[in-house]
């Protein structure tokens, strides 16, 4: 325990100076430094346009809900898109890159949610370029560019698109499409996935201020030359869309017709109702750190990602990684429903609905895998992709067992019935919430005792591999079956005594004042949380003294080095509620800063690992504000406000829009 208390302490030494370089104000970040660079997704919940610190130039683009699967061995991966918005530029015939600008400057704007990078050019011109993800439109995204000249100069600017390297069948084509009085220059390029599956196509055009330039084909690029003066600001803007097959049956077309739409609507119409969108995002689910400007950042970065990830009405969810990489294939985790869900439901309602959506979209794909596996109800997968089917690889075999997923979905759809107490929409998923509890009657095993168990699984403890009556596992599925008799009740529906007498004689294992990981467990480390969830977010355990009694023996027993970060966030929720504000405080920081990563901080699973954006650590890391300090407690009859705790650094803790009453509470 004393080795990794100063391994932590090391870390967060490290973590914290690579962070230093970051600035700004409670709304941006900002980096001057391209050194060990991660970049931050600029999404509108549909498309993820990852920056990059190389000049004019974006690093990737993730299609949300796009696999494909894996020549190799079948398994889906979501799709890379074809990236649209790159451009050269040149001023007077030389080449603008990474090795030959200076003052280097990016700036994310969480209130807008946009990138701009700033930089100098030689002794030539002052260089400013923006891109964003439309929140508005979902297929959509820009590119402004605005150039300042120091002198007279000529540039020469052309939008070029890269194909990742797993596409195949890559066309481009440039043409004019000819109106009354002008013409509407459009470059697309269409590629299609590796295997064939899905077709995508992304389009462009140009837009401009005032009279439009010439612009045309330079092999397999599209652009134009313009002559400024010294002095004189010039914007251009590169607009268009990315469309594929899976969606939009004719993706090729609807792509131009986003860069139609972009050329017809112009710049300042276009940035004004994406800017409205995220200011109505932010009106509506915002909190409010004052005294501590670095966790006003994180925070509100954690809520920027969140969001960016998802849109209302999209039926869509979130992998781990949200749209920032192809991390863990884009799959659809339990790291939905417990950790980003419940900060989700507490500010944006609808957005999380929305992952509610999917899985009730993919419930007869969960009963299916039931059938599969000899049980009855419904089943849901460990990894999901956009089938609902099985997506965990066959490596991973922990992944079959990890079956309190089942739980953790039925869980989430109770706490949105509970938060806005809407009957009819419990009543359309009604057979979600019992199909799960019926999955759990057929899974159990009944003991000599009268008891019953759940035999052979892996918990939220992934180190310990197939136990009997993991702690975490039958608290999930003790209180979905709890939950479903309630909701039977309000609905007017069959209550089967199975669920009431399996909830009621579930074994948690307790062994000397210690509720046990699982039977027989003797001390070992483990991977994260997972008996302190029966406490947080679940109801299990109440007992004040229990929670504390576990508290204290598990923090010895996590991995530091290894294990994902929303254990923090648990453990700094639970010590809000039992009133110790000093190690409420060091777990919320716990909860993050091991885990960032320059220059802006975002977040990665571990302290030893490297694949940001981990937005289900951003989620835990929320839940300790919301839930923690703020003193919100979900409860069957809609959420509850404590006194909640302030960090003794904080001079005050607002948390706007709570719920569906967009309530505003005050933590002071």
């Amino acid at each position: 325990m004393n080795l990794n208390i100063k391994f932590l302490t090391v870390l967060l030494l490290v973590n914290f100076a690579a962070f230093a370089q970051t600035k700004g104000d409670e709304w941006n970040l900002t980096a001057n430094s391209r050194e060990n660079y991660f970049g931050v997704a600029m999404a509108n919940g549909k498309i993820g346009i990852v920056t990059d610190d190389t000049p004019l130039k974006t690093k990737e683009i993730i299609l949300n809900g796009v696999y494909e699967p894996n020549p190799k061995n079948g398994i889906s991966k979501v799709v890379r898109g074809i990236e649209f918005l790159n451009l050269h530029l040149s001023i007077d015939n030389q080449m603008v890159d990474g090795t030959n600008i200076d003052h280097w400057n990016q700036q994310v704007s969480m209130k807008e949610g946009t990138s701009t990078t700033s930089f100098q050019f030689k002794d030539l011109a002052q260089i400013k370029y923006t891109i964003l993800a439309n929140r508005v439109l979902p297929y959509s995204a820009m590119a402004v560019v605005e150039i300042v000249p120091m002198r007279d100069i000529e540039i020469s600017a052309s939008n070029y698109m890269n194909v990742p390297e797993e596409m195949k069948t890559v066309k481009s084509e440039f043409r004019v499409m000819k109106k009354k009085n002008y013409g509407i220059p459009l470059f697309r390029t269409v590629a299609q996935t590796n295997t064939g599956k899905w077709t995508v196509s992304a389009s462009t055009t140009f837009l401009f201020d005032g009279n439009a330039e010439v612009v045309s084909q330079k092999g397999s690029e599209a652009g134009f030359l313009k002559k400024i003066q010294k002095g004189k600001k010039y914007r251009f803007v590169i607009a268009g869309g990315i469309c594929n097959s899976k969606d939009i049956l004719d993706p090729v077309n609807e792509a131009e017709r986003q860069a139609i739409y972009a050329f017809s609507e112009g710049i300042d119409n276009l940035l004004d109702k994406h800017k409205k969108a995220w200011a109505d995002l932010w009106e509506t689910g915002d909190i409010q750190i004052e005294g501590d400007l670095d966790a006003q950042q994180r925070v509100r970065f954690a809520l920027y990602n969140l969001y960016s990830f998802i849109r209302e009405g999209s039926r869509q969810s979130i992998s781990p990684m949200g749209l920032s990489s192809q991390g863990y294939n884009g799959h659809i985790f339990w790291d939905t429903e417990l950790w980003m869900y419940p900060s989700l439901l507490a500010l944006q309602p609808e957005l999380a609905k929305s992952c509610l959506d999917y899985r009730s979209d993919r419930l007869q794909k969960a009963k299916l895998k039931a059938f599969i596996y000899g049980y009855k109800g419904a089943m849901y997968p460990w990894e999901s992709d956009d089938t609902g089917e099985e997506a965990t690889p066959t490596s991973a075999s922990m992944g079959i067992f990890e079956q309190h997923i089942t739980a953790d979905v039925s869980i989430a759809f109770w706490n949105y019935y509970a938060l806005t107490q809407d009957k009819k929409w419990l009543r359309e998923e009604w057979n979600v919430i019992k199909e799960t509890a019926d999955f759990w009657v057929s899974r159990v095993v009944k003991n000599t005792d009268d008891s019953y168990s759940i035999l052979n699984v892996v918990g939220a403890d992934e180190y310990a591999l197939n136990v009997d009556d993991n702690a975490f596992t039958n608290g999930a599925a003790i209180e979905s079956l709890k939950n479903t008799i309630k909701a039977a009740e309000i609905l007017n529906e069959p209550i089967s005594p199975k669920w009431i007498e399996i909830s009621n004689k579930l074994k948690i294992h307790n062994e000397n004042g210690i509720t046990q990981n699982y039977k027989g467990y003797k001390g070992q480390a483990t991977k994260q949380a997972d008996v302190n969830l029966l406490a947080y977010p679940l109801h299990v355990v109440n007992d004040e003294k229990q929670i504390k009694a576990d508290l204290d023996y598990y923090a010895a027993k996590v991995d530091l080095k290894d294990g994902p970060a929303m254990t923090f966030g648990v453990f700094s929720v639970l010590y809000s509620r039992l009133g110790d504000r000093k190690k409420a405080y060091e777990y919320f920081v716990k909860s993050y800063l091991p885990n960032s990563r320059p220059p802006f901080g975002v977040f990665s699973e571990s302290a030893n690992s490297n694949n940001p954006y981990f937005a289900t650590g951003a989620g835990a890391m929320l839940q300790a504000v919301i839930y923690g300090f703020g003193g919100v407690e979900q409860t069957d009859n809609g959420l509850k406000f404590n006194k909640g705790l302030l960090p003794e650094k904080w001079k005050s803790l607002k948390i706007i829009g709570i719920g569906t009453e967009n309530k505003t509470i005050i933590i002071k």
